[in-house]
């Protein structure tokens, strides 16, 4: 499982950079735990009130980190959103037919690899307008720093969502 997924060259970035992927591989480091050692049943399972599970917040934060991190490359038009509609959305929360909690978790490193050698690169001053949503101001701008911030925030909430999760299954919890 390993402490954080972070790559080597993010490893000996310095000062503010370091700041942002230390807390953010922190983050991931604890949604990853809440997937130790479930099956991909546990991992699909929703014991909760949310129809949230491990395994879907693990996809969903996958997804959302690439899709963001996209963004930060070239603005709303790359972030590559999808056109199959609800469906998609509600499937990006759930494990589908097929799918692992070991390959979701493969795929989350890979993503998170991605990220952490982008964000030894990228300008953190580069600011690109939002898309247009309903829950983004008007004409708003995010800088990739805000990004890797609104990373980190995402990460950390879904990681609390998950260990809630893990604890209903079988008392695993991340800290305490």
């Amino acid at each position: 499982m390993g402490v954080s997924i972070m790559s080597e060259s993010a490893k000996t970035v310095t000062g503010e950079r370091a700041d942002l992927l230390e807390t953010l591989g922190k983050h991931r480091f604890f949604l990853r735990y809440t997937a130790q050692n479930l099956s991909d049943e546990q991992a699909s399972a929703t014991p909760t009130a949310s129809a949230l599970s491990v395994g879907g917040l693990i996809k969903h934060v996958t997804a959302t980190e690439k899709q963001w991190m996209q963004f930060a490359v070239g603005g709303a038009s790359g972030m590559g959103a999808g056109d199959g509609g609800e469906v998609d959305w509600a499937d990006g929360f759930r494990m589908t037919a097929g799918e692992t909690v070991e390959g979701l978790l493969k795929s989350y490193e890979e993503v998170a690899r991605h990220t952490d050698e982008l964000l030894t690169t990228l300008d953190l001053d580069a600011a690109y307008p939002l898309p247009e949503a309903p829950w983004f101001e008007p004409g708003a701008r995010w800088s990739v720093r805000r990004v890797a911030l609104h990373l980190i925030a995402e990460t950390s909430q879904h990681a609390g969502h998950a260990d809630i999760i893990r604890e209903t299954l079988d008392g695993q919890r991340t800290m305490g």
